[in-house]
């Protein structure tokens, strides 16, 4: 008796970054990765009690999903939202249906958006050579640095080290600041770990320098605009953040 095969279908994805901040070497370069549609198994996943509450269950999901041979660390924030806005698409149509509070009337509302008209930031790609490091000018300051775009991997970093700090100290560490930790890779060409650290905590990153920071940041980050518009029974246009809560894979439920 011949074996019998079962395939699946796939798709390939178009990054929020076009791969244009991965090194050459690098898969995701390519600017694409290829994808299944949802099974049986990633909804099991989805459902793992145990993953849900070490909050592992997307990641879980998305790794069975990815086809190419990729490290999943290695995607920025960006491209991963992309992938996982791409996943819902796959698995259950672009149709998506979630609950919304009118604040003229408190009234609670179902909403459905078409999740296709969500958009890929457009960006000045010039600034993008197939390397995550960008420089910036501290304009009060007028110290130079360099950063990069935060990955998969750097943000478990930052969750475990404000996790930590938590437990020695009883308090959150400084998100704003932790993060920027990460981000910033040197400081007038000092590339130190340990300078750069000291340069945030010993208080020579100026407030207002920050702040443009983080804007800059902002503003050339590769990233899905989740941005979605509707209109409410009473005829008020609403434009907010897409919620992706729990129900997001789950369309239907509860609803």
């Amino acid at each position: 008796m011949s074996e019998q095969k079962f395939t699946v279908p796939t798709e390939m994805i178009d990054l929020p970054s076009k791969g244009l901040i991965y090194p050459k070497e690098n898969p995701l370069s390519s600017g694409q990765v290829e994808m299944k549609y949802m099974t049986a198994k990633e909804e099991d996943i989805l459902t793992n009690v145990n993953l849900l509450r070490q909050g592992l269950a997307i990641e879980k999901m998305l790794k069975s999903l990815i086809k190419s041979p990729i490290n999943y660390e290695d995607l920025t924030l960006g491209d991963r939202n992309g992938l996982l806005i791409a996943a819902r698409i796959l698995a259950y149509g672009k149709d998506y249906t979630f609950k919304y509070t009118n604040p003229s009337t408190d009234e609670e509302e179902k909403v459905e958006v078409d999740l296709q008209t969500l958009k890929y930031r457009e960006l000045d790609w010039s600034k993008f050579g197939n390397k995550n490091e960008f420089g910036f000018t501290l304009p009060y300051s007028k110290n130079e640095v360099t950063f990069k775009i935060l990955t998969v991997a750097d943000d478990k970093k930052i969750d475990e080290e404000i996790k930590g700090m938590k437990k020695v100290v009883g308090q959150d560490a400084g998100i704003l600041s932790t993060r920027l930790k990460y981000q910033i890779t040197s400081v007038n060409n000092d590339y130190s770990v340990k300078s750069i650290r000291d340069f945030i905590d010993q208080g020579y990153l100026l407030s207002r320098d920050s702040i443009a920071l983080r804007k800059y940041i902002a503003d050339i980050t590769p990233d899905i605009d989740t941005t979605v518009s509707f209109t409410l029974k009473d005829s008020t246009e609403i434009q907010t953040t897409l919620p992706m809560g729990a129900e997001f894979f789950f369309p239907g439920s509860g609803l």
